[in-house]
């Protein structure tokens, strides 16, 4: 099969014309390495191979379907799991993560591991371990994160979907980047084991972004439910998530919010992208109206969510040391900035801030007593410039200066959280919420720039509303398809 024909099919796609013999699992795998091979040296976003040689003899809903996975929470037996660091890029897994035990019992060829930042700590994946990702549709940009190498992969046509997680946007940030579906699932519908029975108090989900809103079902249904060292079982629908593909949501109430307190002034390609999507919402019978205010206190969220991911990066940063005996040097200068500031956090503040988790979801509860679902922008601007975020050099001496002498603690009594807030999540100030949360949220490609960037919009539900995110995801891709665009990578 050659490149051009193999592109037009998503997985589902692929799966099928195996399962009817007109092409083997060998010839795809063939011609995904062929395309990584013309474009990965731009794109960097496969960072390590993983053997592999399928035969006749796959089965499952994937059967024969070449696959990628992230390097970060997606462990594949006898390989390094780097988590973009240095610390771990040597360091062995003794057994498969239980979601690539699932990708690999649903038939999936797995060949290669995706780029991401170290520790999956930011929206752009650009690590000093593997390098910059770079985004498709304008190799000056990012692919987003963390889950950027996976994003890069599937918009250049390398497979039609991958790995990816999400702990605080890093499946949806990509995918709007990319021009991609990105569903974040509820918390505790997938695995994180068999290693850890959850991430980040369970903000943290396993899943993929994919072209096709049929893929992203159909890998939720290989994907989700409870394992036996888990701590939930989690309430499934009677039927699989690939069934409501094609049924109608009916007609919906949904609230739009387009300012937050981190940028109250989006950018107007971001307020275009929410126009767009309310248009074509409207036209297909849909209520939606602009809330006044958000339903939650957006600043407060972004405060407690970096203060806990802070706390979360020490402890990566000490678990590697532990694993691995690697010394400070071993770590990029912001997760040893971020780390101190995570060590500089009482026990008392750290569980303020997770405690506060549950008054940011009653006050995003009460919204879902007027609407059904939530409508924000994914990204709050076009996909940033790569190496737009690094420290100048002024400022990479004096934290040098602090982390040396241990002194970096003491910057929580500055402005710079306040600052970190506004550099870092400005671009990215929606999907933090539905990972604070635990609400399934959805970003679709609804919108592209004048200049020819994809640019998302997101869909946030009430509990157990990833059916209804399908439904209407489902709708709007057939009211304004996406899966025919493709970049052209010069």
């Amino acid at each position: 099969m050659d490149f051009d024909e193999y592109r037009k099919y998503d997985a589902t796609g692929l799966a099928r014309l195996v399962a009817d013999r007109q092409v083997s699992a060998a010839e795809l795998l063939e011609t995904a390495r062929q395309r990584a091979a013309e474009v990965n040296p731009r794109l960097n976003a496969i960072v390590r191979d993983v053997p592999a040689e399928p035969g006749d003899d796959l089965t499952g809903p994937f059967a024969g379907v070449p696959f990628l996975i992230k390097d970060l929470g997606q462990d594949y037996a006898g390989l390094p799991t780097s988590n973009g660091s240095r610390s771990l890029k040597a360091h062995k897994v003794a057994a498969h993560s239980t979601v690539v035990q699932r990708w690999i019992d649903a038939g999936l060829v797995i060949f290669g591991k995706t780029n991401l930042p170290e520790f999956g700590a930011k929206a752009i994946s650009e690590s000093t371990t593997w390098g910059p990702a770079r985004n498709p549709w304008d190799l000056t940009r990012t692919p987003g994160g963390s889950s950027g190498g996976s994003a890069a992969a599937v918009a250049a046509g390398i497979v039609p979907c991958a790995g990816a997680n999400d702990g605080g946007g890093s499946t949806r940030i990509p995918a709007a980047c990319c021009g991609l579906v990105g569903l974040k699932p509820g918390r505790g519908l997938t695995p994180f084991g068999p290693e850890t029975a959850e991430m980040m108090h369970g903000a943290a989900v396993q899943g993929v972004v994919s072209r096709t809103v049929r893929d992203t079902a159909a890998m939720l249904d290989v994907i989700c439910g409870g394992e036996p060292a888990g701590p939930y079982s989690p309430a499934l629908p009677a039927e699989p998530f690939a069934s409501f593909v094609g049924q109608a949501p009916g007609r919906l109430r949904i609230g739009v919010r387009v300012p937050s307190a981190i940028n109250p002034n989006p950018h107007p390609e971001a307020v275009a992208a929410v126009a767009s999507a309310v248009r074509v919402l409207t036209e297909l019978g849909h209520h939606v109206e602009e809330l006044p205010q958000a339903p939650f206190d957006d600043a407060a969220l972004a405060k407690d969510f970096l203060l806990t991911w802070f706390v979360n990066l020490a402890w990566k940063v000490a678990d590697a040391k532990r694993l691995t005996g690697a010394p400070d040097i071993a770590f990029e200068r912001d997760t040893l900035l971020m780390a101190a500031l995570g060590r500089a956090t009482s026990s008392v503040d750290y569980v303020d801030a997770v405690q506060r988790r549950h008054e940011h979801t009653r006050r995003l509860s009460t919204c879902f007593e007027s609407y059904d679902l939530l409508l924000t922008p994914s990204l709050a601007t076009p996909p940033p410039k790569v190496g737009q975020f690094d420290l100048p050099v002024s400022l990479q001496r004096a934290t040098d200066a602090l982390l040396r002498t241990g002194t970096a603690r003491f910057l929580k009594h500055t402005k710079i959280v306040d600052d970190m807030i506004n550099d870092n999540l400005g671009w990215v100030p929606y999907t933090q919420l539905a990972n604070i949360t635990g609400r399934p949220a959805l970003s679709l490609p609804l919108h592209w720039t004048a200049d020819g960037l994809p640019l998302g919009v997101q869909f946030v539900a009430p509990l157990a509303g990833e059916a209804l995110l399908i439904k209407l995801a489902a709708q709007l891709e057939e009211a304004l398809p996406w899966s025919d665009r493709f970049p052209v990578m010069n």
